[in-house]
């Protein structure tokens, strides 16, 4: 359950605790993207390392491969990935709207096509509490449709009126003694979280929040954000929505980061974010560092034998410099996408973590002007 600790005087940025079954969530919180059971080229003990509180997984991939039979036998994700801290796993309504073909939406459910094989597959609001529930997540997210930007008001009023209806499914489910069973035995229950819908139709957002509220969830996710629409209204709707939810619950912004975006969220009230722009965008050579973005395939690099960023401790910056990690790229060693990526979460978990330091002795307004003057984007 989450406990609001403090807010800072200048912001609206919140410190809090989350308590899960396999132990405290300190929020702010970034949490790294590990979609198929694996933060892409990063082990479990590495995460640890470097800070990371909690993981995220997806549903919708592990579902599909490898499948519920194998990590029900396994005993649950947790021991099937070797992590023993939290696990955030989301319902795959994303990914069915996103990745899947031959989608069709009812008040049933979701029936769509894998994107892998072609198999047919349909998911209820129920059957998506029952796949997390053998998965033993810490925190299940529910079945909801993901619209993306630009959408028509009237389709995205037809798409929130179903969303609020699985969400009213899910937590009678999620709430009887009997669908509890299917789970890994735990110390505590598994929590459930709600996601506001609405596009960028602020009215249909609070719509959205105040049929959540009626249901009651253990936390709440800000959806649809980050898929399409400018800057300015993805900070629009993601303030807006913050300001709507209730104090006393955890308040998650799904998908956006750059560590501007996180920032910039962090100070509007919201405590939990993933992304998976650190590994993917390391992967492909782009690195984040204090003073902005660098992209370490450039030839100005060539010769540059500096560290990744010369204010940071993570294990790339080190023991490697920007040269020998360019050349690793050029060469196509997978050691150089590994470097990137152990210094891309090195980089989220601690601005999260002085981030926190800044709302505790109420300077965070301080701290995100600081940041974002010195921040460029490349």
């Amino acid at each position: 359950m989450f406990k609001l600790i403090h807010t800072d005087k200048s912001t609206k940025a919140r410190l809090g605790k989350l308590t899960t079954a396999h132990g405290e969530v300190d929020t702010p919180v970034f949490m790294p993207v590990g979609t198929q059971g694996t933060v892409k080229a990063i082990s479990t003990e590495e995460l640890k390392g470097l800070g990371a509180e909690i993981i995220l997984g997806n549903a919708y991939h592990l579902y599909l491969r490898p499948g519920l039979d194998i990590i029900r036998k396994a005993g649950g994700l947790h021991k099937f990935m070797g992590w023993d801290k939290p696990i955030l796993t989301d319902s795959g309504g994303y990914q069915i709207f996103s990745l899947a073909t031959l989608r069709k939406l009812s008040d049933e459910g979701a029936e769509f096509s894998s994107h892998i094989d072609g198999s047919k597959h349909f998911i209820t609001p129920e059957k998506a509490v029952d796949i997390q529930r053998i998965f033993g997540s810490d925190i299940m997210m529910i079945l909801d449709e993901c619209v993306h930007y630009p959408a028509a008001r009237d389709y995205v009023e037809q798409s929130l009126e179903l969303t609020t209806r699985w969400a009213r499914r899910a937590k009678e489910y999620f709430s009887r003694p009997e669908t509890i069973d299917h789970r890994p035995k735990t110390s505590m229950r598994q929590l459930l979280f709600g996601i506001v819908q609405g596009s960028t139709y602020l009215d249909l957002r609070k719509k959205a929040v105040d049929g959540l509220l009626k249901i009651g969830f253990d936390g709440y996710a800000i959806g649809g954000v980050s898929v399409g629409e400018p800057e300015n209204l993805i900070h629009e709707v993601a303030e807006y929505t913050a300001s709507l939810l209730p104090q006393d619950k955890a308040r998650y912004l799904m998908g956006l980061g750059t560590p501007p975006d996180i920032i910039e969220a962090i100070s509007n009230g919201v405590d939990m974010f993933d992304c998976v722009v650190p590994t993917r965008n390391g992967r492909n050579g782009q690195a984040f560092t204090w003073s902005g973005e660098l992209q370490l395939r450039n030839a100005a690099y060539k010769e540059d034998l500096r560290p990744i960023d010369d204010k940071c401790e993570c294990f790339a910056c080190r023991n490697h410099t920007r040269a020998y990690i360019r050349h690793l790229f050029n060469t196509e060693e997978l050691l150089g996408l590994r470097l990137v990526s152990l210094h891309n979460l090195h980089f989220y978990v601690k601005l999260i973590q002085l981030s926190r330091a800044a709302i505790r002795e109420d300077r965070f307004g301080d701290f995100k002007e600081k940041f974002l003057s010195q921040y460029r984007k490349r």
